[in-house]
């Protein structure tokens, strides 16, 4: 029996499903007789274990752990937790809407190309390379937050040479071998999402008295609800979104992963796990234990730490101080880490759509798009340098607007083409039973997503002409909201040059291009005893 790997080095952008294959890789959980189609130059050695761990604790990153100082002090913790509901409801719904569509089409670029399949050539040229510039922006505030992080134990070593030292490991993770890499993001998001659960516990402890200040309570929120309001509010949603930023990432690991028809839908059905420990539930302990005018929080006049570290230096438990920073640390190389994958796949896409040089195209033996990595690689180590010169918090402010709204424009776009992938399905005769995975929020989640998405690019444009605490400039406006010009500039550029509808016609896409057929499961014997029953419960969990 042959063994359907497409040839490395050479690109492919759709299966032909002319022959019988067998996939049956070790790094697989499960055997899958007559899979074919959506090959490409990207090698399927990653497992369901990856993708779900990666899509539990892969964005979780220096958005959250330290951006939530800057939401905590100008929204208050009302302001901050409500943020992270809104952004949390939008994020629901687009997991939903990748675990759909990455059944059907697991592509390197993934939503780049559903974009340009679904809606036009012109929105996915906008979306393709801004969002790889997002991902270089990424790249660059992961590694200044490891100064800050670092300036928490000592400020000896200046700033270009821990950006260099960390740059330097990040780099390594992605020229390693793809199942290398896999492994160090299920390591690195098992640590994080074993730590949740003792901030959780400890906080909950020290809010009801087990600190040295006393039973605390709902203190904060009693006192100040709000610090600024509902422009104070509005303000947090930037980091929010920004915080949440890469949770799109499983669908670009899709396009490696042996069995996307199992890996996907367990990854989409974790998304309720991460959403409630890390941000909503992480989030209100903050609120509980620190105060909003704390002046050491993140971008304020102290030192710079994570609310999460000072909640504990302040209850007089330092020891959990230094691993709370610790942990900190590996979380924002590992979303530096999966910010470089991205960036590079997002390219390659480009080029299968013949929006970026052909050699975009191809990896080498071991799946590595090497075209993609190094630019990616450039830009963003070249970015992350500006923090030599300016504070990381006014770095970190920059940088996540310009992200979360990229983030906006992305998840939009998978919305919508979501929304005409259904319409063109059922034009074509199909019915949602016949889908790989089907959404059971259909269609109010992505018609949600998209409409939120629309309101919050809104937002971030009233907030970039009247910014909260300070004047309107140019300055400020273009440093806040220049991402939807560059968006902007890209999609009428490519207007230009593609010219035809605006839309594609619904009725001209051929939905087996680039599409993942499926065979027979071949079932694997269930473990038992101890470990069959762990896994059992792990499983109830996840789905």
């Amino acid at each position: 029996m042959a063994v359907n790997d497409s040839p490395t080095g050479t690109p492919a952008y759709q299966g032909s499903g002319e022959n019988i294959h067998e996939k049956n890789n070790e790094m697989a959980d499960h055997v899958y007789r007559d899979d074919h189609g959506a090959e490409t130059a990207l090698r399927r050695t990653l497992s369901t274990r990856h993708l779900t761990m990666i899509a539990l604790g892969s964005s979780i990153g220096m958005g959250l752990w330290l951006g939530s100082g800057t939401s905590l002090a100008s929204g208050g913790p009302a302001g901050i937790f409500l943020g992270y509901c809104l952004a949390g409801s939008m994020i629901w719904c687009v997991s939903h809407s990748i675990g759909e569509m990455a059944c059907m089409y697991p592509l390197p670029s993934a939503f780049v190309q559903w974009t340009g399949k679904f809606i036009d050539p012109a929105a996915a040229f906008a979306l393709g390379w801004s969002y790889w510039f997002s991902y270089c922006i990424t790249i660059a505030n992961e590694l200044q937050a490891t100064n800050t992080i670092i300036n928490f134990w000592t400020s000896a070593v200046p700033v270009a040479g821990w950006i260099s030292i960390w740059f330097v490991v990040i780099v390594l993770i992605n020229v390693g071998a793809v199942n290398l890499f896999g492994e160090i993001e299920v390591v690195a998001s098992s640590i994080k999402f074993g730590w949740i659960f003792v901030v959780i516990i400890s906080m909950i402890v020290m809010s009801a008295g087990g600190a040295g200040y006393g039973p605390v309570g709902f203190r904060y929120w009693n006192r100040e609800a709000f610090t600024h309001g509902f422009k104070g509010f509005l303000n947090v949603m930037p980091t929010c979104i920004f915080a949440m930023s890469g949770s799109e990432n499983s669908g670009l690991v899709a396009a490696e992963t042996a069995s996307p028809r199992k890996a996907i839908p367990r990854a989409v059905s974790s998304i309720w796990v991460r959403l409630s420990l890390f941000y909503l539930i992480g989030s209100l302990m903050i609120t509980i234990n620190v105060d909003p005018h704390n002046r050491n929080l993140f971008g304020q006049s102290g030192t710079n730490a994570s609310p999460f570290v000072i909640a504990y230096r302040d209850a007089g438990l330092p020891a959990l101080a230094h691993i709370m920073n610790a942990i900190i640390l590996i979380s924002v190389v590992s979303t530096g880490s999966i910010s470089g994958y991205g960036g590079s796949r997002t390219t390659m896409g480009l080029a299968q759509l013949k929006m970026a040089p052909k050699q975009f195209q191809y990896a080498d033996r071991m799946g590595r798009p090497w075209y993609g990595l190094v630019p990616t690689f450039i830009l963003g180590g070249g970015l992350a340098y500006l923090n030599v010169s300016e504070s990381g918090s006014d770095v970190f402010t920059w940088f996540s607007n310009l992200t979360s709204l990229f983030t906006l424009f992305g998840w939009g776009m998978i919305c919508l083409s979501h929304i005409r992938f259904r319409a063109t399905w059922a034009r074509q005769g199909h019915t949602a039973e016949e889908l790989p995975w089907k959404s059971w929020i259909y269609p109010y989640g992505p018609w949600w997503g998209l409409l939120m998405c629309i309101l919050l690019i809104i937002v971030q444009f009233y907030l970039a002409v009247w910014p909260l605490g300070d004047s309107p400039s140019a300055q400020n406006f273009f440093a806040n909201y220049i991402s939807v010009i560059v968006i902007v500039v890209l999609w009428l550029g490519a207007r230009i040059y593609y010219r035809g509808r605006w839309w594609v016609d619904l009725d001209t896409i051929n939905l087996d291009e680039g599409r993942r057929f499926y065979g027979t499961d071949v079932e694997k014997v269930e473990a038992k005893g101890v470990m069959g029953k762990a896994k059992k419960a792990f499983s109830a969990i996840l789905d």
